[in-house]
Protein backbone atom coordinates (compact mmCIF):
# COMPACT_ATOMS: atom_id res chain seq x y z
CA UNK A 1 0.00 0.00 0.00
CA UNK A 2 1.36 3.31 -0.69
CA UNK A 3 1.08 6.55 1.26
CA UNK A 4 0.46 9.75 -0.28
CA UNK A 5 3.03 12.29 -0.21
CA UNK A 6 1.43 15.50 1.89
CA UNK A 7 1.79 18.45 0.11
CA UNK A 8 3.27 20.62 3.33
CA UNK A 9 5.67 18.13 4.27
CA UNK A 10 7.42 19.23 7.46
CA UNK A 11 10.78 18.11 7.34
CA UNK A 12 11.28 20.35 3.52
CA UNK A 13 9.28 23.01 5.04
CA UNK A 14 12.38 23.78 7.91
CA UNK A 15 14.58 22.75 5.21
CA UNK A 16 13.25 25.58 3.38
CA UNK A 17 13.35 28.27 5.58
CA UNK A 18 16.28 27.36 6.97
CA UNK A 19 18.15 28.68 3.50
CA UNK A 20 15.53 31.38 3.40
CA UNK A 21 13.55 30.41 0.96
CA UNK A 22 9.79 30.28 0.30
CA UNK A 23 8.18 27.06 2.40
CA UNK A 24 4.75 27.71 0.21
CA UNK A 25 6.72 26.61 -2.73
CA UNK A 26 7.23 23.43 -1.82
CA UNK A 27 3.36 22.90 -1.86
CA UNK A 28 2.84 24.14 -5.20
CA UNK A 29 5.80 21.77 -6.25
CA UNK A 30 4.10 18.62 -4.59
CA UNK A 31 0.96 19.77 -6.28
CA UNK A 32 2.24 19.55 -9.35
CA UNK A 33 3.83 16.39 -8.91
CA UNK A 34 1.01 14.34 -8.16
CA UNK A 35 -1.21 16.41 -10.97
CA UNK A 36 1.69 15.35 -13.53
CA UNK A 37 1.10 11.50 -12.21
CA UNK A 38 -2.58 11.54 -12.06
CA UNK A 39 -2.66 12.83 -16.09
CA UNK A 40 -0.25 9.40 -16.59
CA UNK A 41 -2.32 6.89 -14.89
CA UNK A 42 -5.23 8.41 -17.04
CA UNK A 43 -3.24 8.29 -20.36
CA UNK A 44 -2.46 4.68 -19.53
CA UNK A 45 -5.55 3.64 -18.78
CA UNK A 46 -7.23 5.50 -22.05
CA UNK A 47 -4.31 4.07 -24.29
CA UNK A 48 -5.33 0.28 -23.08
CA UNK A 49 -9.14 0.72 -23.65
CA UNK A 50 -8.29 2.20 -27.21
CA UNK A 51 -6.02 -0.71 -27.84
CA UNK A 52 -9.54 -3.36 -26.45
CA UNK A 53 -11.88 -1.40 -28.89
CA UNK A 54 -9.51 -1.52 -31.73
CA UNK A 55 -9.07 -5.26 -31.46
CA UNK A 56 -12.23 -5.64 -31.24
CA UNK A 57 -13.16 -3.85 -34.39
CA UNK A 58 -10.19 -6.14 -36.07
CA UNK A 59 -11.72 -9.23 -35.11
CA UNK A 60 -15.12 -8.41 -36.02
CA UNK A 61 -14.43 -6.84 -39.31
CA UNK A 62 -12.32 -10.85 -39.87
CA UNK A 63 -15.14 -12.40 -39.14
CA UNK A 64 -17.49 -10.39 -41.46
CA UNK A 65 -14.58 -11.14 -44.47
CA UNK A 66 -14.64 -14.57 -43.58
CA UNK A 67 -18.01 -14.82 -44.02
CA UNK A 68 -18.21 -12.79 -47.18
CA UNK A 69 -15.37 -15.02 -49.08
CA UNK A 70 -17.24 -18.71 -47.58
CA UNK A 71 -20.35 -17.42 -49.29
CA UNK A 72 -18.65 -15.90 -52.63
CA UNK A 73 -17.09 -19.28 -52.73
CA UNK A 74 -20.00 -21.65 -52.20
CA UNK A 75 -22.83 -22.60 -54.68
CA UNK A 76 -26.13 -20.94 -54.25
CA UNK A 77 -29.14 -22.69 -52.99
CA UNK A 78 -32.66 -21.58 -51.80
CA UNK A 79 -33.46 -20.99 -48.23
CA UNK A 80 -35.20 -23.84 -46.41
CA UNK A 81 -37.55 -23.54 -43.66
CA UNK A 82 -36.39 -26.03 -40.77
CA UNK A 83 -39.97 -27.52 -39.94
CA UNK A 84 -39.86 -30.25 -36.88
CA UNK A 85 -42.85 -32.12 -37.54
CA UNK A 86 -44.16 -34.17 -40.78
CA UNK A 87 -43.12 -33.15 -44.35
CA UNK A 88 -45.62 -32.99 -46.64
CA UNK A 89 -44.43 -33.35 -50.04
CA UNK A 90 -46.37 -30.48 -52.54
CA UNK A 91 -44.21 -30.86 -55.49
CA UNK A 92 -45.90 -33.00 -58.56
CA UNK A 93 -44.58 -33.09 -62.64
CA UNK A 94 -46.32 -31.52 -65.03
CA UNK A 95 -47.94 -33.31 -67.56
CA UNK A 96 -47.50 -32.42 -71.62
CA UNK A 97 -48.89 -33.66 -74.99
CA UNK A 98 -46.08 -35.83 -77.27
CA UNK A 99 -45.06 -31.96 -78.66
CA UNK A 100 -44.16 -30.52 -75.14
CA UNK A 101 -47.71 -28.44 -74.99
CA UNK A 102 -48.91 -28.28 -71.57
CA UNK A 103 -52.24 -30.17 -70.23
CA UNK A 104 -51.78 -30.24 -66.26
CA UNK A 105 -49.16 -27.96 -63.74
CA UNK A 106 -49.18 -26.47 -60.58
CA UNK A 107 -50.81 -23.29 -59.20
CA UNK A 108 -50.04 -21.48 -56.55
CA UNK A 109 -52.96 -20.63 -54.04
CA UNK A 110 -54.06 -20.44 -50.66
CA UNK A 111 -56.54 -22.49 -48.42
CA UNK A 112 -59.10 -20.23 -46.49
CA UNK A 113 -59.48 -21.12 -42.67
CA UNK A 114 -60.47 -19.47 -39.47
CA UNK A 115 -60.03 -19.02 -35.83
CA UNK A 116 -63.53 -17.70 -34.59
CA UNK A 117 -62.23 -16.73 -31.37
CA UNK A 118 -60.70 -14.03 -33.29
CA UNK A 119 -63.08 -13.06 -35.14
CA UNK A 120 -64.54 -9.81 -33.83
CA UNK A 121 -67.67 -9.38 -35.72
CA UNK A 122 -69.00 -12.60 -36.54
CA UNK A 123 -72.07 -11.72 -38.57
CA UNK A 124 -70.34 -9.31 -40.66
CA UNK A 125 -67.54 -11.75 -41.49
CA UNK A 126 -70.73 -14.74 -42.08
CA UNK A 127 -72.48 -12.65 -44.49
CA UNK A 128 -69.15 -11.41 -46.22
CA UNK A 129 -68.14 -15.15 -46.63
CA UNK A 130 -71.69 -15.80 -48.01
CA UNK A 131 -71.44 -13.28 -50.41
CA UNK A 132 -68.52 -14.44 -51.75
CA UNK A 133 -69.09 -18.08 -51.60
CA UNK A 134 -72.08 -18.29 -52.86
CA UNK A 135 -72.47 -22.51 -51.41
CA UNK A 136 -71.93 -20.80 -48.27
CA UNK A 137 -74.95 -20.64 -45.71
CA UNK A 138 -74.46 -16.93 -43.57
CA UNK A 139 -76.21 -18.69 -40.49
CA UNK A 140 -74.37 -22.06 -40.53
CA UNK A 141 -71.00 -19.97 -40.69
CA UNK A 142 -72.14 -17.51 -37.95
CA UNK A 143 -73.39 -20.47 -35.33
CA UNK A 144 -70.05 -22.09 -36.01
CA UNK A 145 -68.06 -19.11 -35.36
CA UNK A 146 -70.24 -18.41 -32.23
CA UNK A 147 -69.61 -22.05 -31.09
CA UNK A 148 -66.63 -23.82 -29.28
CA UNK A 149 -64.43 -24.30 -32.13
CA UNK A 150 -61.06 -23.09 -32.38
CA UNK A 151 -60.39 -24.17 -36.07
CA UNK A 152 -62.40 -24.36 -39.42
CA UNK A 153 -61.45 -25.09 -42.68
CA UNK A 154 -63.41 -22.44 -45.15
CA UNK A 155 -62.14 -23.68 -48.36
CA UNK A 156 -59.42 -26.01 -49.74
CA UNK A 157 -58.10 -23.43 -52.21
CA UNK A 158 -59.46 -20.02 -53.27
CA UNK A 159 -58.64 -17.71 -56.13
CA UNK A 160 -56.34 -14.47 -56.06
CA UNK A 161 -59.87 -12.66 -56.41
CA UNK A 162 -61.66 -14.47 -54.26
CA UNK A 163 -58.47 -14.02 -51.73
CA UNK A 164 -58.82 -10.25 -52.11
CA UNK A 165 -62.70 -10.24 -51.54
CA UNK A 166 -61.74 -12.30 -47.87
CA UNK A 167 -59.12 -9.82 -47.18
CA UNK A 168 -61.55 -6.59 -47.89
CA UNK A 169 -64.22 -7.98 -45.05
CA UNK A 170 -61.12 -6.63 -42.71
CA UNK A 171 -61.73 -10.05 -39.84
CA UNK A 172 -58.27 -11.00 -38.36
CA UNK A 173 -59.91 -14.33 -37.78
CA UNK A 174 -60.06 -15.49 -41.32
CA UNK A 175 -56.67 -16.79 -42.92
CA UNK A 176 -54.79 -18.37 -45.08
CA UNK A 177 -52.76 -21.02 -45.45
CA UNK A 178 -50.55 -21.94 -48.73
CA UNK A 179 -51.59 -24.54 -51.28
CA UNK A 180 -50.39 -25.90 -54.33
CA UNK A 181 -53.22 -27.29 -56.54
CA UNK A 182 -53.36 -29.17 -59.38
CA UNK A 183 -54.36 -26.84 -62.97
CA UNK A 184 -55.56 -27.93 -66.37
CA UNK A 185 -55.33 -25.07 -68.48
CA UNK A 186 -56.75 -26.23 -71.70
CA UNK A 187 -60.37 -27.22 -69.54
CA UNK A 188 -62.24 -30.28 -70.20
CA UNK A 189 -59.93 -31.17 -73.02
CA UNK A 190 -58.57 -34.85 -73.13
CA UNK A 191 -60.24 -34.80 -69.05
CA UNK A 192 -60.94 -38.62 -69.38
CA UNK A 193 -57.72 -39.36 -70.21
CA UNK A 194 -56.25 -36.94 -67.95
CA UNK A 195 -58.47 -37.39 -65.13
CA UNK A 196 -58.14 -35.50 -62.23
CA UNK A 197 -56.40 -34.72 -58.70
CA UNK A 198 -57.28 -33.89 -55.53
CA UNK A 199 -55.63 -32.99 -52.39
CA UNK A 200 -54.34 -35.98 -49.72
CA UNK A 201 -52.75 -35.29 -46.30
CA UNK A 202 -53.25 -31.66 -45.47
CA UNK A 203 -51.74 -28.93 -42.71
CA UNK A 204 -52.47 -25.48 -42.55
CA UNK A 205 -49.33 -24.78 -44.54
CA UNK A 206 -49.03 -27.18 -46.95
CA UNK A 207 -51.54 -30.27 -48.82
CA UNK A 208 -50.77 -33.42 -50.56
CA UNK A 209 -51.76 -33.56 -54.66
CA UNK A 210 -52.38 -37.13 -55.31
CA UNK A 211 -54.23 -38.26 -58.96
CA UNK A 212 -57.79 -39.99 -57.98
CA UNK A 213 -58.67 -40.92 -61.89
CA UNK A 214 -56.90 -40.75 -65.35
CA UNK A 215 -53.12 -40.90 -65.93
CA UNK A 216 -52.70 -38.84 -62.81
CA UNK A 217 -53.65 -41.94 -60.63
CA UNK A 218 -52.15 -44.58 -62.88
CA UNK A 219 -48.37 -42.42 -62.62
CA UNK A 220 -49.28 -40.88 -59.29
CA UNK A 221 -46.08 -42.29 -57.82
CA UNK A 222 -43.59 -41.07 -60.21
CA UNK A 223 -45.45 -37.47 -60.72
CA UNK A 224 -45.28 -36.88 -56.84
CA UNK A 225 -41.84 -38.40 -56.69
CA UNK A 226 -39.45 -35.05 -55.84
CA UNK A 227 -36.40 -36.53 -57.93
CA UNK A 228 -38.27 -36.47 -61.18
CA UNK A 229 -37.56 -33.19 -62.91
CA UNK A 230 -39.02 -34.19 -66.56
CA UNK A 231 -42.71 -33.47 -67.46
CA UNK A 232 -44.59 -36.81 -68.21
CA UNK A 233 -45.12 -36.46 -71.98
CA UNK A 234 -48.01 -38.38 -73.08
CA UNK A 235 -48.43 -39.80 -76.60
CA UNK A 236 -51.47 -37.17 -77.04
CA UNK A 237 -51.41 -34.63 -79.31
CA UNK A 238 -53.40 -31.37 -78.30
CA UNK A 239 -54.57 -30.23 -81.33
CA UNK A 240 -55.83 -33.51 -82.34
CA UNK A 241 -57.30 -33.96 -79.56
CA UNK A 242 -59.52 -30.44 -79.54
CA UNK A 243 -60.09 -31.41 -83.24
CA UNK A 244 -61.94 -34.64 -82.32
CA UNK A 245 -63.75 -33.82 -79.51
CA UNK A 246 -65.40 -30.37 -81.32
CA UNK A 247 -66.07 -32.73 -84.31
CA UNK A 248 -67.91 -35.20 -81.69
CA UNK A 249 -69.44 -32.95 -79.90
CA UNK A 250 -71.07 -31.62 -83.20
CA UNK A 251 -71.76 -34.93 -84.64
CA UNK A 252 -73.46 -35.92 -81.18
CA UNK A 253 -75.37 -33.35 -81.18
CA UNK A 254 -76.30 -33.21 -84.65
CA UNK A 255 -77.19 -37.08 -84.94
CA UNK A 256 -79.36 -36.71 -81.72
CA UNK A 257 -77.13 -38.66 -79.55
CA UNK A 258 -76.91 -40.02 -76.07
CA UNK A 259 -72.95 -40.48 -75.83
CA UNK A 260 -69.85 -40.52 -78.27
CA UNK A 261 -66.25 -41.87 -77.87
CA UNK A 262 -63.52 -42.10 -80.20
CA UNK A 263 -60.05 -43.23 -80.17
CA UNK A 264 -57.55 -42.65 -82.80
CA UNK A 265 -54.25 -44.23 -82.89
CA UNK A 266 -50.98 -44.82 -84.68
CA UNK A 267 -50.90 -48.62 -86.31
CA UNK A 268 -47.13 -48.94 -86.40
CA UNK A 269 -46.04 -47.55 -82.59
CA UNK A 270 -49.80 -48.31 -80.98
CA UNK A 271 -49.65 -44.77 -79.75
CA UNK A 272 -53.07 -43.10 -78.83
CA UNK A 273 -53.47 -39.66 -80.63
CA UNK A 274 -56.61 -38.47 -79.23
CA UNK A 275 -59.10 -40.39 -76.99
CA UNK A 276 -62.53 -38.78 -76.38
CA UNK A 277 -65.61 -39.53 -74.34
CA UNK A 278 -68.72 -37.63 -74.15
CA UNK A 279 -70.04 -36.18 -71.88
CA UNK A 280 -67.33 -35.17 -70.64
CA UNK A 281 -66.27 -33.12 -67.40
CA UNK A 282 -63.47 -29.84 -66.44
CA UNK A 283 -60.97 -31.65 -63.93
CA UNK A 284 -60.87 -28.07 -62.44
CA UNK A 285 -64.07 -28.86 -61.35
CA UNK A 286 -64.60 -32.69 -61.53
CA UNK A 287 -68.14 -33.87 -60.12
CA UNK A 288 -68.89 -36.53 -57.83
CA UNK A 289 -69.47 -39.66 -58.62
CA UNK A 290 -73.45 -41.06 -59.10
CA UNK A 291 -74.91 -42.27 -56.19
CA UNK A 292 -77.74 -43.80 -57.68
CA UNK A 293 -78.82 -44.94 -61.02
CA UNK A 294 -76.21 -46.27 -63.52
CA UNK A 295 -72.76 -45.49 -63.30
CA UNK A 296 -72.58 -45.07 -67.43
CA UNK A 297 -74.68 -42.13 -67.70
CA UNK A 298 -72.06 -40.32 -65.53
CA UNK A 299 -69.52 -37.59 -67.35
CA UNK A 300 -67.20 -39.17 -65.19
CA UNK A 301 -67.68 -42.68 -67.04
CA UNK A 302 -65.07 -43.18 -69.82
CA UNK A 303 -67.12 -44.62 -72.97
CA UNK A 304 -63.93 -45.41 -75.02
CA UNK A 305 -61.93 -47.69 -72.50
CA UNK A 306 -64.74 -48.05 -69.66
CA UNK A 307 -67.40 -49.09 -71.92
CA UNK A 308 -67.95 -52.63 -73.46
CA UNK A 309 -70.84 -53.31 -75.99
CA UNK A 310 -71.89 -55.35 -78.25
CA UNK A 311 -70.39 -53.31 -81.44
CA UNK A 312 -72.31 -55.21 -84.47
CA UNK A 313 -70.79 -55.98 -87.59
CA UNK A 314 -67.12 -54.19 -86.98
CA UNK A 315 -66.46 -57.97 -86.64
CA UNK A 316 -66.87 -59.36 -90.03
CA UNK A 317 -63.34 -57.83 -90.15
CA UNK A 318 -61.83 -60.19 -87.93
CA UNK A 319 -63.66 -63.01 -89.38
CA UNK A 320 -63.14 -62.44 -92.77
CA UNK A 321 -58.96 -61.87 -91.85
CA UNK A 322 -59.35 -65.39 -89.91
CA UNK A 323 -61.07 -67.25 -92.87
CA UNK A 324 -58.41 -65.80 -95.40
CA UNK A 325 -55.81 -66.33 -93.37
CA UNK A 326 -56.76 -70.32 -92.59
CA UNK A 327 -57.11 -70.47 -96.12
CA UNK A 328 -60.37 -71.71 -95.87
CA UNK A 329 -61.61 -69.25 -98.31
CA UNK A 330 -60.34 -66.27 -100.68
CA UNK A 331 -61.87 -62.95 -101.53
CA UNK A 332 -63.67 -64.63 -104.68
CA UNK A 333 -65.48 -67.39 -103.32
CA UNK A 334 -69.03 -67.75 -103.41
CA UNK A 335 -71.14 -67.88 -100.07
CA UNK A 336 -75.03 -68.58 -99.77
CA UNK A 337 -76.72 -65.60 -98.32
CA UNK A 338 -80.21 -66.69 -99.02
CA UNK A 339 -82.18 -66.11 -95.37
CA UNK A 340 -82.95 -65.89 -93.02
CA UNK A 341 -80.67 -68.17 -91.68
CA UNK A 342 -82.03 -70.62 -88.82
CA UNK A 343 -79.92 -71.86 -86.16
CA UNK A 344 -81.39 -73.20 -82.70
CA UNK A 345 -84.52 -71.63 -82.97
CA UNK A 346 -82.48 -68.15 -83.67
CA UNK A 347 -83.12 -66.24 -86.85
CA UNK A 348 -80.32 -64.79 -88.74
CA UNK A 349 -81.14 -62.06 -90.88
CA UNK A 350 -79.94 -59.40 -93.14
CA UNK A 351 -80.54 -55.78 -93.33
CA UNK A 352 -80.62 -55.45 -96.86
CA UNK A 353 -80.97 -58.78 -99.55
CA UNK A 354 -78.08 -58.58 -102.17
CA UNK A 355 -79.29 -62.03 -103.76
CA UNK A 356 -78.93 -65.35 -102.73
CA UNK A 357 -74.85 -65.35 -103.17
CA UNK A 358 -72.21 -63.44 -102.47
CA UNK A 359 -68.47 -63.10 -103.00
CA UNK A 360 -66.43 -63.33 -99.41
CA UNK A 361 -65.04 -59.57 -100.45
CA UNK A 362 -69.05 -58.35 -101.07
CA UNK A 363 -70.30 -59.95 -97.94
CA UNK A 364 -67.93 -57.30 -96.14
CA UNK A 365 -68.80 -54.91 -98.62
CA UNK A 366 -72.58 -55.29 -98.29
CA UNK A 367 -72.14 -55.86 -94.25
CA UNK A 368 -74.01 -59.78 -94.71
CA UNK A 369 -75.12 -61.09 -91.38
CA UNK A 370 -75.82 -64.52 -92.61
CA UNK A 371 -72.94 -64.51 -95.07
CA UNK A 372 -70.01 -64.23 -92.35
CA UNK A 373 -72.10 -66.95 -90.35
CA UNK A 374 -72.04 -69.24 -92.81
CA UNK A 375 -68.37 -68.48 -92.99
CA UNK A 376 -68.06 -68.59 -88.69
CA UNK A 377 -69.39 -71.99 -89.07
CA UNK A 378 -66.76 -73.46 -91.23
CA UNK A 379 -63.84 -71.41 -89.19
CA UNK A 380 -65.39 -73.38 -85.53
CA UNK A 381 -65.80 -71.76 -82.17
CA UNK A 382 -62.35 -72.74 -80.67
CA UNK A 383 -60.34 -71.29 -83.52
CA UNK A 384 -62.65 -68.63 -83.69
CA UNK A 385 -62.02 -67.92 -79.75
CA UNK A 386 -58.20 -68.52 -80.36
CA UNK A 387 -58.15 -65.93 -83.03
CA UNK A 388 -60.04 -62.86 -80.91
CA UNK A 389 -57.65 -63.56 -78.12
CA UNK A 390 -54.56 -63.22 -79.94
CA UNK A 391 -56.84 -59.95 -81.09
CA UNK A 392 -56.60 -59.15 -77.08
CA UNK A 393 -60.41 -58.48 -77.51
CA UNK A 394 -61.27 -60.88 -74.77
CA UNK A 395 -58.85 -59.29 -71.88
CA UNK A 396 -59.10 -55.49 -70.53
CA UNK A 397 -56.47 -53.03 -72.44
CA UNK A 398 -53.06 -52.36 -71.34
CA UNK A 399 -53.69 -48.63 -71.59
CA UNK A 400 -51.66 -46.62 -69.03
CA UNK A 401 -55.42 -45.63 -67.02
CA UNK A 402 -56.55 -47.07 -63.79
CA UNK A 403 -60.04 -47.10 -65.37
CA UNK A 404 -58.69 -49.70 -68.36
CA UNK A 405 -59.25 -53.02 -65.66
CA UNK A 406 -62.98 -52.34 -65.21
CA UNK A 407 -63.36 -52.21 -68.87
CA UNK A 408 -63.43 -56.02 -68.93
CA UNK A 409 -64.90 -57.67 -72.14
CA UNK A 410 -68.34 -59.97 -71.87
CA UNK A 411 -67.90 -63.53 -72.96
CA UNK A 412 -70.74 -66.19 -73.69
CA UNK A 413 -70.75 -68.29 -71.03
CA UNK A 414 -70.59 -71.35 -73.44
CA UNK A 415 -68.68 -70.64 -76.70
CA UNK A 416 -71.00 -73.18 -79.13
CA UNK A 417 -71.53 -72.79 -82.56
CA UNK A 418 -74.67 -70.38 -81.83
CA UNK A 419 -72.47 -68.03 -80.54
CA UNK A 420 -69.68 -68.37 -82.70
CA UNK A 421 -71.95 -67.44 -85.48
CA UNK A 422 -73.47 -64.34 -83.61
CA UNK A 423 -70.11 -63.45 -82.43
CA UNK A 424 -68.79 -63.62 -86.28
CA UNK A 425 -71.28 -60.32 -87.19
CA UNK A 426 -70.51 -58.76 -83.54
CA UNK A 427 -73.25 -60.03 -80.92
CA UNK A 428 -72.57 -62.28 -77.85
CA UNK A 429 -69.56 -60.82 -77.13
CA UNK A 430 -68.85 -57.07 -75.85
CA UNK A 431 -65.71 -54.69 -75.99
CA UNK A 432 -64.69 -51.26 -75.96
CA UNK A 433 -64.02 -49.29 -78.67
CA UNK A 434 -60.23 -49.34 -77.39
CA UNK A 435 -59.98 -52.88 -78.04
CA UNK A 436 -61.70 -52.54 -81.19
CA UNK A 437 -59.16 -49.85 -82.32
CA UNK A 438 -56.06 -51.40 -81.35
CA UNK A 439 -57.54 -54.84 -83.15
CA UNK A 440 -58.03 -52.71 -86.54
CA UNK A 441 -55.04 -51.45 -86.39
CA UNK A 442 -53.05 -54.93 -86.23
CA UNK A 443 -55.51 -55.71 -88.98
CA UNK A 444 -54.54 -53.25 -91.10
CA UNK A 445 -50.70 -52.64 -90.38
CA UNK A 446 -49.31 -55.46 -91.86
CA UNK A 447 -50.73 -58.22 -89.50
CA UNK A 448 -48.54 -57.73 -86.21
CA UNK A 449 -49.79 -57.53 -82.75
CA UNK A 450 -50.76 -53.80 -81.34
CA UNK A 451 -50.74 -52.88 -77.44
CA UNK A 452 -52.90 -49.57 -77.22
CA UNK A 453 -50.65 -46.75 -75.50
CA UNK A 454 -50.86 -43.35 -74.13
CA UNK A 455 -46.96 -43.43 -73.88
CA UNK A 456 -44.68 -41.39 -76.37
CA UNK A 457 -43.35 -43.67 -78.58
CA UNK A 458 -40.73 -43.21 -80.97
CA UNK A 459 -40.53 -46.64 -83.15
CA UNK A 460 -42.56 -49.41 -84.08
CA UNK A 461 -44.13 -51.98 -81.82
CA UNK A 462 -43.01 -54.50 -84.03
CA UNK A 463 -45.72 -57.26 -81.99
CA UNK A 464 -46.39 -60.72 -82.37
CA UNK A 465 -47.73 -61.51 -86.17
CA UNK A 466 -51.34 -61.97 -86.01
CA UNK A 467 -51.98 -62.39 -89.69
CA UNK A 468 -49.71 -62.76 -92.91
CA UNK A 469 -48.74 -59.44 -94.82
CA UNK A 470 -50.82 -60.84 -97.74
CA UNK A 471 -53.72 -61.29 -95.67
CA UNK A 472 -53.57 -57.90 -94.55
CA UNK A 473 -53.08 -56.25 -97.57
CA UNK A 474 -56.28 -58.05 -99.13
CA UNK A 475 -58.30 -56.77 -96.14
CA UNK A 476 -57.58 -53.28 -96.88
CA UNK A 477 -58.38 -53.52 -100.18
CA UNK A 478 -61.71 -54.95 -99.12
CA UNK A 479 -61.97 -52.09 -96.35
CA UNK A 480 -61.01 -49.24 -98.96
CA UNK A 481 -64.32 -51.08 -100.61
CA UNK A 482 -66.49 -50.42 -98.12
CA UNK A 483 -66.27 -47.02 -98.41
CA UNK A 484 -66.23 -46.63 -102.20
CA UNK A 485 -68.88 -49.18 -102.84
CA UNK A 486 -70.20 -50.60 -99.79
CA UNK A 487 -72.32 -49.17 -96.29
CA UNK A 488 -69.41 -47.23 -95.63
CA UNK A 489 -70.12 -44.49 -98.52
CA UNK A 490 -69.93 -41.34 -96.13
CA UNK A 491 -66.91 -42.22 -95.19
CA UNK A 492 -64.87 -41.38 -98.06
CA UNK A 493 -62.74 -38.17 -97.38
CA UNK A 494 -61.28 -36.87 -100.90
CA UNK A 495 -57.41 -37.19 -101.03
CA UNK A 496 -57.04 -39.73 -97.72
CA UNK A 497 -58.26 -42.74 -98.99
CA UNK A 498 -60.15 -44.18 -96.25
CA UNK A 499 -61.29 -47.34 -95.55
CA UNK A 500 -63.22 -49.25 -92.78
CA UNK A 501 -66.50 -51.06 -91.47
CA UNK A 502 -69.48 -49.70 -90.17
CA UNK A 503 -71.45 -51.72 -87.19
CA UNK A 504 -75.12 -50.98 -86.04
CA UNK A 505 -75.81 -52.89 -82.69
CA UNK A 506 -79.19 -53.16 -81.25
CA UNK A 507 -78.81 -52.29 -77.38
CA UNK A 508 -79.74 -54.88 -75.00
CA UNK A 509 -82.81 -54.50 -72.66
CA UNK A 510 -81.45 -55.06 -68.85
CA UNK A 511 -84.48 -57.20 -68.44
CA UNK A 512 -83.27 -59.34 -71.66
CA UNK A 513 -83.98 -58.97 -75.61
CA UNK A 514 -82.84 -56.10 -77.50
CA UNK A 515 -84.15 -52.63 -78.03
CA UNK A 516 -85.72 -52.16 -81.56
CA UNK A 517 -85.33 -48.38 -81.96
CA UNK A 518 -82.07 -47.81 -79.93
CA UNK A 519 -78.68 -48.78 -81.45
CA UNK A 520 -75.03 -48.49 -81.15
CA UNK A 521 -73.48 -47.05 -84.20
CA UNK A 522 -69.57 -47.61 -85.04
CA UNK A 523 -67.29 -46.77 -87.50
CA UNK A 524 -64.07 -48.24 -87.38
CA UNK A 525 -61.83 -46.48 -90.49
CA UNK A 526 -57.98 -47.04 -91.21
CA UNK A 527 -56.02 -44.03 -93.40
CA UNK A 528 -54.97 -43.90 -96.25
CA UNK A 529 -55.18 -47.71 -97.54
CA UNK A 530 -51.93 -47.12 -99.45
CA UNK A 531 -49.89 -47.28 -96.82
CA UNK A 532 -52.35 -46.91 -93.49
CA UNK A 533 -51.09 -44.84 -90.54
CA UNK A 534 -53.57 -44.72 -88.04
CA UNK A 535 -56.91 -46.04 -87.20
CA UNK A 536 -59.94 -44.14 -86.15
CA UNK A 537 -63.05 -45.58 -84.47
CA UNK A 538 -65.66 -43.66 -83.54
CA UNK A 539 -69.24 -44.71 -81.76
CA UNK A 540 -72.47 -42.73 -81.65
CA UNK A 541 -75.10 -44.16 -78.36
CA UNK A 542 -78.71 -44.41 -79.84
CA UNK A 543 -78.02 -41.73 -82.25
CA UNK A 544 -80.46 -41.04 -85.35
CA UNK A 545 -80.44 -38.82 -88.34
CA UNK A 546 -83.45 -37.40 -88.70
CA UNK A 547 -83.35 -34.93 -92.05
CA UNK A 548 -85.73 -37.33 -94.07
CA UNK A 549 -89.28 -38.65 -93.54
CA UNK A 550 -88.04 -41.37 -91.26
CA UNK A 551 -85.11 -41.96 -88.52
CA UNK A 552 -82.13 -43.60 -90.06
CA UNK A 553 -80.22 -44.95 -87.11
CA UNK A 554 -77.30 -47.54 -88.93
CA UNK A 555 -73.71 -46.54 -88.83
CA UNK A 556 -73.42 -45.92 -92.25
CA UNK A 557 -76.01 -42.70 -91.83
CA UNK A 558 -74.95 -41.62 -88.29
CA UNK A 559 -71.37 -42.61 -87.43
CA UNK A 560 -69.50 -42.51 -90.76
CA UNK A 561 -70.00 -39.53 -91.45
CA UNK A 562 -68.74 -37.60 -88.03
CA UNK A 563 -65.61 -39.74 -88.52
CA UNK A 564 -65.35 -38.44 -92.48
CA UNK A 565 -64.92 -34.79 -90.72
CA UNK A 566 -63.00 -35.88 -87.99
CA UNK A 567 -60.39 -37.22 -90.53
CA UNK A 568 -60.76 -34.13 -92.73
CA UNK A 569 -59.80 -32.16 -89.71
CA UNK A 570 -57.72 -33.98 -88.19
CA UNK A 571 -55.08 -35.58 -90.75
CA UNK A 572 -53.38 -32.27 -92.25
CA UNK A 573 -52.25 -31.61 -88.15
CA UNK A 574 -51.09 -35.25 -88.46
CA UNK A 575 -48.77 -34.33 -91.43
CA UNK A 576 -50.88 -36.01 -93.83
CA UNK A 577 -50.49 -34.92 -97.32
CA UNK A 578 -54.01 -35.27 -99.41
CA UNK A 579 -52.70 -37.84 -102.74
CA UNK A 580 -54.27 -39.19 -105.65
CA UNK A 581 -56.12 -42.33 -105.64
CA UNK A 582 -54.27 -45.51 -106.75
CA UNK A 583 -55.17 -48.99 -106.57
CA UNK A 584 -54.19 -51.33 -103.76
CA UNK A 585 -53.26 -54.16 -105.45
CA UNK A 586 -56.08 -56.41 -105.16
CA UNK A 587 -59.29 -56.02 -107.87
CA UNK A 588 -62.58 -56.36 -106.29
CA UNK A 589 -65.04 -55.79 -109.67
CA UNK A 590 -66.70 -58.81 -108.71
CA UNK A 591 -68.87 -56.80 -106.11
CA UNK A 592 -72.63 -57.06 -106.82
CA UNK A 593 -72.86 -53.51 -106.15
Amino acid sequence: MSLRIPLRPLTRILDARARGENPDNVEKENLRLRHEAQRDKLRVRAESRLLLVAAVFVMAFSAVGYKMAALATTEPTEPRVLNQGPTILNTRADITDRHGRLLATNFATNALYAHPHDIIYPRQAADGLAEIFPEMDADDLYRRFTGDSRFIWLRRYISPEQEQLVHDIGSPGLLFGPREMRLYPNGSIASHVLGGASFGEEAVNAAEVIGIAGVEAQYDAELRDPARVDPLMLSLDLSVQSAVEEVLAGGMALMNARGAAAVLLDVHTGEVLSMASLPDFDPNARPRPLTEGDQADSPLFNRAVQGVYELGSVFKTFTIAQAMELNLFSPYDMIDTTGPLRMAGFAIRDFRSYGPEQTVADVLIHSSNIGTARIARVIGASRQEHFLAQLNLLEPTEIELVEAASGVPLTPPRWGELATMTISYGHGVSTSPLHLAAAYATIVNGGTEIIPTLERRETPQNGARIISEQTSAMMNAMLRAVVTDGTASFGEVEGYMVGGKTGTADLPRPQGGYYEDRNLNTFASAFPMNDPQYVLVVTLREAAELSGPEPRRTAGWTAVPVAAEIIRRTAPLLGLRPDIEHPLGLQLSNSSN
